[in-house]
C-alpha cells in the first residue's frame, strides 16, 4: 500500500468511526460506554445504510431518465440472510468498517453474529431469489423483487429429546434497520364477494365489477440491495398486510374485545407466517390468500410505476418484464388480466396479448404435489371474478387448439386449466405455462423432463416456449464473505482481478493444483474452517468433533426425495462395520446433517428423530473410539450455512435421480473445494461435465433408470434387501429398536414402508451408494489426489455463477441486456 492510500484509508476510517458514533448517539440512544453488541450492530447497519441511500436514490434516478425496461421479480421467499457483512462487503467498506470498529474496541466479528437471519425464506427457492437480486444490481439491471415481508417467517427449529419443534421466529423484535416503511405506498386487496356485469355501451363485451366482501391493505417495505462495487442499488420491496380498518372501537366500548380486533387479526396473519400448514382447509385458504394478496399488490404497484411514466399500457412488455419465480405467483395471470380488463378498460384479446408478452414463468419442481393446485369451489369463494377469467382464458385455449385440429379429448384433458379428474382443481402450473411467453427450467436435465413429463403435453403443442436457465450463486456471498480464508488464498495467487471476474479467472488455479505446496495451503485453509465448525457443534449440540476428520455434509430441507434416509442407512452400516472390526484402519469421519421438515410432514419429521437417535447411540458409543461421530444442528439457515459450506470435505447430492431441478447447494460446496457425492440428477450433471467425472462421486439410477422402474412399478424393495446382508442387517437393527429402545416400535412403519413401496429408490440405490462411500474413503486416504481434485472443484465453479445466470435471463428472456 502506498503511503497516499494509506492515508486515504486512515481517513476513510475516521469518517466512518465518526458516523458509527453519530448513529449511535442519535438514532440509536445509547454512548459507547452502556452500548451493548445488537446497539452497536444497529449503528454500524445505519451508517451503511445511509451510504447505500445515496447510490439508491442516484441510480432510481438514472433508471427513471435512461427510461429503460425493468425487470419485476416475483416470489414467495427471498432468503436474503444477515446484510451487515453483505452491504459492507459490496460497498468496499468492510475493512474500513473492521478498523472503524476496532478503534472503539469493538469486534466487527462479534456484532455482527447478534443480526438476526431475515426470516424471509425457507431453502433453495428463496436462496436464490435473494441470489438474483444481488446478481441483478451488479449488473446494472434495473429491477424490483416483490414478496411478502413476513412477522414470523417459517419457524425456528428446536430439537427437543430428537424432534422437531417449531418455535415462532423472532427476527423482527428489535426492528430491522435496514427496510424503510413506505406507508403512503398501499393497496386495497379483495376477497370474497360476488361479481356483476353490465352491458357495455354500444353493444360491445359487459363490464364486470367485482363486489368483494373484505379488502386487505398491503403497506410496502423497501429494502436496497446493493451490487458488488455498488455498481447498482434494486429494490426489494415487500409487503406487510393490515385490515382496512384496524380497530372497531364501537365493538369494543360495547364490551366485544376481542370481536373488535377481530378483522384486524385476520388480515394481519396473512404477513404472519411463511407456508403455513395446508393439511386444513383454513391453511389451503390462507396460502392462497397469501399468494393472491402479494401477486394484487405487486401488478397495481407496478402498472402504477408504469403509467406515470409511459402514460399508456399499450408499451407495457416493451418497459416490463415479470418473472413468476415458481407456481405461487401464477395468479399473476389472472390478476393482470383482470386489472387490464375490469380497472383499465382493455378489450380482452388486447389485455391477453399484454398479458403473455410480459409475464414469464420459472418452474422449480418435477414433483406433481409441488406444482399447485387449488379446488375450485375455494377459488369461487375466495376470488370469484379470477375464476370467471380463468375459465374463459381456458375456453379460448380449447377453443383455439380445436381450430387448429386438436381434438383428442385426452390431450385436451391434459392441457385444460381446470383439472376434472380428482375432484375439480386449477392447475396453476398450466395457468403459468398458458400466461407465459417464456418457461424455464433450472438445470438441462430438469428442463429436458420437464418437457417429457409434467408439461409434456403443453410442450408439444408450444415447443418453442421450454428453455433452460441453469441456477447459479452468488461467490460474493458464498466464497468472499463465506470463506475469508480461502478468498485470501486465491487473491493472492491470482491477483485482485479474480473479485470481479471470478467466472473466468477461477480457471487460473487448475495449474495450481499440480503444486503441492498450493494444495497443503488450500488443506490447511479448510483446517481453519473446520476448526471453527467443530467448536459451533460443540457450542450448539455438545459434541466433540476431531477437526482432522473427513467432515461429510448433507445439509438441505428435509424430504424423502433428498434422501436423508439413504445417508443415515450409509451411517448405521459404517457403525455396524467398525464394531465388527474395531482395530481396522478406519477414515474418521464426522457425519453432518442440518434442515428442517414442513411443520405437517410427518414423515421428514421422523428422519430428523431417526438422525438424532443414531447420532445419540453412535456418539455414546465407547467401541466406535470417536471414528464416527454424528451430528444434526439445529435451526439451519444462510447464516449456519455460511459456516457449515467452507468446511465441508464432502458434499452430499443424493437426490433419488429426476426429482432435484437444479440445487444450488451442491455449487456453494464445490466453489469452497468440497468434493460432491451424488446421482445424476439436477445441476449435478452440468457440475460432472465442468469438473469432471473423476473428482466427484457419482453413484446410482439415472433419471431415465428411475423412470423406467417407475412406468414398470418397481417399488418393492425386499427382493434388494434380501440380497444385500448389509442392508438387511441395517433396516433389521433400526426397525428392531436398536436406535430406540426407550420405544422399539417407533421405526417399523418406517422400515416395513421402505421395504413395500420403495418410492425413492433408497434401497435400489444402498449398495451403490455404499461403493461411492468406499472410494471417497480410498481418496481421502491419498491426500495428494484428494486435494488436486479439491482445487480443480473451487477452479472449474466458475460458469455456475448467478451472474452468469442472469445474464442468460436478461438477454434472453427479458431483453434488457
Amino acid at each position: 500500500m502506498t503511503q497516499e492510500s494509506a492515508v486515504s484509508l486512515s481517513d476513510d476510517v475516521a469518517a466512518f468511526r465518526e458516523k458509527v458514533l453519530r448513529k449511535l448517539t442519535y438514532s440509536v440512544g445509547k454512548d459507547p460506554e452502556h452500548a451493548s453488541d445488537y446497539d452497536w450492530f444497529e449503528a454500524v447497519a445505519l451508517a451503511a445504510r445511509d451510504r447505500i441511500i445515496d447510490h439508491w436514490m442516484e441510480c432510481t434516478r438514472q433508471t427513471y431518465k435512461d427510461g429503460c425496461k425493468r425487470v419485476y421479480y416475483l416470489s414467495l421467499e427471498f432468503l436474503i440472510g444477515r446484510l451487515l457483512v453483505d452491504s459492507l462487503s459490496n460497498l468496499g467498506l468492510l475493512e474500513v468498517a473492521r478498523e472503524a470498529l476496532a478503534d472503539l474496541d469493538v469486534d466487527i466479528e462479534r456484532i455482527r453474529l447478534v443480526e438476526p437471519d431475515a426470516a424471509l425464506g425457507n431453502g433453495g427457492l428463496g436462496r436464490l431469489a435473494a441470489c438474483f437480486m444481488e446478481s441483478m444490481a451488479t449488473l446494472g439491471v434495473a429491477a424490483h423483487g416483490y414478496g411478502i415481508r413476513y412477522d414470523h417467517g417459517l419457524f425456528r427449529q428446536a430439537i427437543v429429546d430428537g424432534w422437531q419443534h417449531e418455535q415462532t421466529e423472532t427476527w423482527l423484535d428489535f426492528g430491522n434497520p435496514w427496510e424503510f416503511e413506505r406507508p403512503e405506498v398501499s393497496y386495497l386487496i379483495g376477497f370474497g364477494g360476488h361479481v356483476t356485469a353490465m352491458p357495455a355501451e354500444g353493444g360491445g363485451e359487459p363490464k364486470h365489477f367485482w363486489h368483494w366482501a373484505e379488502g386487505v391493505r398491503a403497506i410496502a417495505y423497501d429494502t436496497p440491495i446493493v451490487g458488488w462495487r455498488g455498481a447498482s442499488v434494486n429494490t426489494l420491496r415487500l409487503w406487510r398486510a393490515r385490515a382496512e380498518a384496524d380497530f372497531h372501537l364501537e365493538r369494543f366500548n360495547a364490551g366485544d374485545h376481542i370481536g373488535a380486533v377481530a378483522e384486524e387479526a385476520r388480515a394481519q396473519s396473512i404477513s404472519r407466517v411463511l407456508y403455513p400448514a395446508d393439511s386444513t382447509e383454513a391453511g389451503q385458504e390462507l396460502r392462497l390468500r397469501q399468494e393472491y394478496f402479494f401477486v394484487a399488490a405487486s401488478l397495481q404497484d407496478l402498472l402504477r410505476r408504469h403509467l406515470d411514466q409511459r402514460g399508456t399500457l399499450d408499451n407495457l412488455p416493451d418497459y416490463a418484464a415479470i418473472q413468476l419465480n415458481d407456481t405461487h405467483p401464477a395468479i399473476a395471470v389472472a390478476e393482470l388480466m383482470r386489472l387490464l380488463v375490469d380497472v383499465h378498460g382493455l378489450d380482452w384479446q388486447r389485455a391477453w396479448r399484454l398479458t403473455t408478452a410480459t409475464l414469464s414463468y420459472t418452474n422449480h419442481t418435477l414433483l406433481p404435489e409441488a406444482l399447485e393446485t387449488w379446488p375450485v369451489g375455494l377459488m369461487e369463494r375466495l376470488l370469484p371474478r379470477h375464476m370467471q377469467i380463468i375459465y374463459l382464458i381456458n375456453a379460448h385455449h380449447l377453443d383455439c387448439l380445436r381450430d387448429r385440429g386438436v381434438h383428442d379429448a385426452d390431450l385436451l384433458r391434459s392441457v385444460s386449466l381446470i383439472e376434472e379428474d380428482h375432484g375439480r382443481r386449477v392447475r396453476m402450473g398450466n395457468l403459468a405455462f398458458l400466461g407465459s411467453y417464456s418457461v424455464n427450467g433450472v438445470s438441462a436435465l430438469h428442463t429436458q423432463l420437464m418437457r417429457k413429463t409434467v408439461f409434456t403435453d403443453l410442450h408439444g403443442l408450444y415447443p418453442q416456449r421450454i428453455n433452460n436457465k441453469t441456477n447459479g450463486i452468488t461467490f460474493r456471498r458464498w466464497l468472499y464473505q463465506a470463506n475469508p480464508h480461502l478468498t485470501r488464498l486465491l487473491v493472492e495467487n491470482l491477483g485482485e482481478a479474480l473479485l470481479d471476474d471470478p467466472e473466468t479467472r477461477l480457471r487460473g488455479l487448475e495449474p495450481f493444483a499440480e503444486q503441492a505446496a498450493f494444495r497443503q495451503r488450500f488443506a490447511e485453509q479448510r483446517l481453519a474452517n473446520k476448526r471453527h465448525l467443530a467448536a459451533l457443534i460443540q457450542e450448539r449440540v455438545g459434541v466433540s468433533v476431531d477437526p482432522h476428520a473427513l467432515f461429510d455434509v448433507h445439509v438441505k430441507r428435509i424430504h424423502e426425495y433428498k434422501r436423508q434416509l439413504l445417508n443415515l442407512l450409509h451411517t448405521v452400516a459404517l457403525y455396524h462395520a467398525i464394531c465388527a472390526d474395531p482395530g481396522g484402519d478406519w477414515v474418521p469421519r464426522v457425519k453432518i446433517f442440518a434442515g428442517k421438515a414442513a411443520a405437517s410432514y410427518h414423515q421428514a419429521k421422523l428422519i430428523i428423530k431417526l438422525a438424532n437417535d443414531i447420532a445419540r447411540t453412535i456418539n455414546d458409543d465407547p467401541t466406535v473410539r470417536g471414528l464416527l461421530k454424528v451430528v444434526f444442528l439445529p435451526n439451519y439457515n444462510v447464516s449456519l450455512a455460511e459456516d457449515i459450506i467452507p468446511a465441508a470435505d464432502l458434499s452430499e447430492q443424493i437426490s433419488t435421480a429426476g426429482l432435484e431441478a437444479s440445487g444450488t447447494s451442491n455449487m456453494k460446496f464445490a466453489l469452497n473445494g468440497a468434493l460432491t457425492i451424488g446421482t445424476l440428477d439436477g445441476a449435478n450433471v452440468e457440475m460432472s461435465e465442468q469438473i469432471g467425472l473423476e473428482h466427484m462421486f457419482i453413484f446410482g439410477l439415472t433419471a431415465q433408470q428411475v423412470e423406467a422402474r417407475k412406468r414398470a412399478g418397481e417399488f418393492n424393495a425386499e427382493a434388494t434387501i434380501i440380497g444385500s446382508r448389509r442392508l438387511s442387517e441395517v433396516l433389521s437393527a433400526i426397525r428392531g429398536g436398536a436406535f430406540s429402545a426407550e420405544d422399539p416400535g417407533r421405526y417399523v412403519g418406517l422400515v416395513d414402508g421402505l421395504s413395500w413401496h420403495d418410492t425413492y429408490q433408497v434401497c435400489a440405490d444402498f449398495e451403490a451408494y455404499w461403493q461411492a462411500q468406499l472410494d471417497v474413503e480410498a481418496r481421502w486416504r491419498d491426500p495428494d489426489s484428494w486435494w488436486r481434485s479439491a482445487v480443480l472443484n473451487t477452479a472449474r465453479t466458475g460458469w455456475f455463477s448467478s451472474d452468469r445466470t442472469i445474464r442468460e435471463y436478461a438477454s434472453e428472456i427479458w431483453k434488457v441486456m
